[in-house]
């Protein structure tokens, strides 16, 4: 295995977002203390205390997860489908990072073929090249509303393919795969018995699209095709990014066995009390408040940035986020892109907003564009697009344009 190139986008975010006033790049929805967690839970007669088990012995636990967690889990994979998703086929990971890096350690070797969504995390293509795979990236396109074309799919694939990796809905653009694509992908993928890996952090934050659109993706794993593996965690759309609890899901219990395999290697079990805590956030009593919680903070602070860039109309371009939690939004002057680096050091500088540049964050093909996490507090969405107007007004002209 070699060493993966730098990991540009948590690099950035590691070194702006702690002096950020208005951290606005963020893609988690706007974090819960266990204090908050507890408050929005029909449950009232747990409090916060009784969910760190004081009196519990704190040795490793259940090895593959505690099983009120992936009884949970299980119950939410299961909702709408004829066939049951077995706790048994969750393993419980430290965060979807360490879910997709235990994928293709346990699926992937030198001379493999991998196929990925694009642009999409860094780490879902930059991995898989380090551990030996060719990479091809499936690129979205901007101009198409951020879908990818069907037809470049089937032409990448190769007799070596071992892995085609989707990002559903995807960061940065806050856009889906929708149903229909899926299935001709699950299609593709089953003629050769392609696994798929579907990174599906930010499900089920969908605040622009409902179930009831023909488009609404499901998750991979109720899509009928059983090589497919599905990753979360409860970072994103549930706000519990401190707790560092994922999983990887599979109906395919031999793609399950080989991840454990692997697992063994990277992580022994992940903290009981964090599982604890994780294990209530997916209750029925806690979900669905926290859940319409994140929605709602979504869909107002949606409305804020989409004023901010029809006011900017001149310089900013988008399309217009059906999902998750980010935009990607493009900043032009006299018809040609800014430098996003150089416009977001300056905006982190003279305004305390931080936003991520696209061409750090995603490739240098991404020039100009930059994204926004619009789902913190409504606060404080408000407050930085308000100093991001002032920026716009007075320095946006002495940012530099690429060459």
């Amino acid at each position: 295995m070699a060493p993966p190139p730098p990991f540009t986008v948590e690099q950035w975010m590691d070194k702006y977002e702690t002096t950020a006033k208005y951290n606005i790049a963020e893609t988690c929805c706007a974090s819960v203390s266990i204090e908050e967690l507890v408050s929005l839970s029909e449950n009232k007669d747990v409090k916060a205390s009784d969910l760190i088990g004081l009196s519990a012995i704190q040795h490793y636990g259940e090895i593959r997860g505690s099983i009120p967690l992936r009884n949970n889990l299980s119950r939410l994979y299961s909702s709408k489908v004829g066939t049951p998703l077995l706790p048994d086929n969750i393993l419980i990971t430290p965060g979807a990072i360490a879910a997709n890096f235990i994928v293709f350690y346990a699926l992937l070797k030198p001379g493999d073929h991998v196929i990925c969504h694009y642009p999409t995390y860094q780490q879902l293509y930059s991995v898989p090249a380090s551990l030996g795979a060719e990479v091809d990236l499936w690129k979205s396109k901007p101009q198409n509303k951020w879908l990818p074309d069907f037809e470049e799919l089937e032409a990448m694939i190769k007799d070596n393919t071992k892995l085609i990796i989707l990002n559903n809905p995807q960061n940065p653009t806050g856009q889906i795969l929708p149903k229909p694509l899926l299935q001709r992908i699950i299609d593709l993928a089953s003629t050769r018995n392609i696994p798929i890996l579907s990174d599906e952090v930010y499900r089920p934050l969908f605040h622009n699209i409902t179930p009831m659109d023909p488009s609404f993706p499901p998750s991979i794993l109720s899509m009928g095709y059983k090589n497919t593996i599905a990753t979360g965690s409860l970072s994103k759309a549930y706000s519990l990014a401190g707790l560092r609890v994922g999983w990887l899901a599979s109906r395919n219990p031999d793609l399950i066995e080989r991840c454990a395999n692997a697992r063994d290697y990277i992580t022994i079990s992940v903290s009981q009390i964090d599982q604890q805590i994780a294990a209530f956030a997916l209750s029925p009593e806690t979900l669905h408040a926290l859940l319409g919680r994140n929605i709602q903070l979504a869909k107002a602070n949606l409305e804020l940035l989409e004023r901010f860039v029809v006011k900017h109309d001149e310089y900013c371009s988008w399309t217009r986020p059906v999902a998750g939690t980010s935009a990607f939004v493009k900043f032009e002057r006299e018809g040609r892109a800014v430098d996003a680096k150089a416009f977001c050091e300056a905006l982190q500088e003279k305004t305390g907003v931080m936003f991520l540049p696209g061409d750090v964050g995603y490739g240098a093909e991404w020039k100009g564009y930059v994204r926004i996490g619009f789902v913190n507090r409504t606060e404080v969405v408000r407050e930085g697009l308000e100093e991001v107007r002032k920026f716009m007004r007075r320095e946006f002209d002495e940012v530099p344009l690429c060459e």
